[in-house]
């Protein structure tokens, strides 16, 4: 059964007037106390927080992160770095198993001479590859290692990241930690505090190996909102949180967000009340994306609408199906939807309008839009 117990407490942001809808609103002021809010809680653990750019995609907002006291950014492609780079940036690791040949080995080395790198191998070959695309440079990133912590995507195992790590050395590249992804906490609610407890033991496990074969490391990194405060314990140095600058629907019913300061919406107006029992908003899936859990009903939720469900998205359209005592909008009527998933929605838009006290203040690119290699 999906759950959706705490859709009825989330407060959209508030719309500014004169959208030209479908439009990505975000409220600074929720922003900066996500941004502050994440912070304190690192803090007072004594764990540094890196977070993760591919949500705002944006150096406008890794400024802010960078100056409540993130020790650097995290990004998933050399595209997102070298934005961020151009923004100002001095210290980012790329936390993906980069292959580098070809014009990813060029741009690789630009990207070391810039800033203060640190890239992922999860493998023998890859560590290798990123040593000879690396051959002869003056400025060389330092390496961590991906281990899969139980998300079966990327990342090696415990028992063979020494044998990465002897790649690595012979690659002559410096081996600055581990870090993995508890990407798992997103197959329900009830498996967040599982995916914690996932990332803290991987992580003692492969660092115990890389003990074993006289390796040292200064970086223990682990990354997810809604694990990221439960694993900030040791062995974790490091955490690299990104959804939790907006938050989203997901972040919410996971507790990795705030449902009173959930920062980001997509403005929708009604164009249609034709379908029986409900109506159609002008975002669709090129507006809203189409992430949607299993646990969760629907493609976002719509605070102003307590109970209606976005039961479809099609390219330009959001059919919404409403309880039997709601009284349906009216067809031009602008309401916030709040996302399930908030990194695919930014990627979908060339700019967000900023707000404050639900007053438009300015238009913020989203610079690394696109940016996917």
């Amino acid at each position: 059964m999906p759950l959706t117990d705490l859709d009825g407490s989330i407060v959209a942001p508030r719309l500014p007037h004169g959208l030209d809808t479908p439009e990505v609103v975000v409220d600074l002021d929720r922003v900066d106390a996500n941004i502050a809010r994440m912070q304190a809680l690192l803090d007072n653990r004594g764990v540094a927080l890196r977070p993760h750019a591919k949500t705002h995609k944006s150096p406008f907002f890794a400024r802010r992160q960078l100056a409540a006291g993130a020790v650097g950014m995290t990004v998933a492609v050399l595209g997102e770095a070298e934005v961020l780079a151009d923004g100002g940036a001095e210290d980012v690791f790329v936390a993906y198993p980069v292959w580098a040949v070809g014009e990813k080995a060029r741009r690789l080395r630009a990207l070391a001479g810039r800033v203060q790198l640190s890239v992922g191998v999860d493998s023998v070959e890859g560590a290798a590859q990123l040593g000879r695309a690396l051959a002869g440079a003056a400025d060389r990133p330092e390496v961590l290692i991906e281990v899969d912590s139980g998300e079966g995507r990327t990342g090696t195992s415990p028992d063979r990241v020494a044998e990465v790590a002897r790649a690595v050395a012979d690659a002559r590249l410096p081996l600055a930690g581990v870090f993995t992804h508890g990407g798992h906490a997103y197959r329900g609610p009830e498996r967040v505090s599982g995916a914690a407890r996932d990332e803290q033991s991987t992580l003692a496990a492969a660092l115990a190996a890389l003990d074993a074969a006289d390796f040292e490391v200064r970086v223990v990194s682990a990354g997810s909102t809604p694990t990221a405060v439960d694993a900030s314990a040791q062995p974790i140095t490091e955490e690299r949180p990104g959804t939790y600058v907006f938050g989203d629907r997901q972040q919410v019913n996971l507790r990795g967000s705030d449902p009173a300061t959930v920062a980001l919406a997509v403005a929708a107006t009604v164009v249609s009340t034709a379908v029986p029992g409900g109506c159609v908003l002008d975002a669709g899936a090129k507006a809203l994306a189409k992430d949607k859990p299993g646990w969760l009903d629907g493609h976002g939720v719509i605070p102003a609408l307590p109970g209606a469900t976005i039961t479809s998205v099609y390219d330009h359209h959001a059919v919404v199906s409403l309880p039997d005592d709601l009284p349906p909008p009216a067809v031009g009527d602008v309401v916030a939807v709040v996302p399930n998933h908030v990194c695919p929605v930014v990627n979908l838009t060339d700019e967000l309008v900023v707000t404050r006290d639900g007053a438009a203040v300015q238009r913020v690119p989203v610079a690394a839009r696109g940016r996917t290699s």
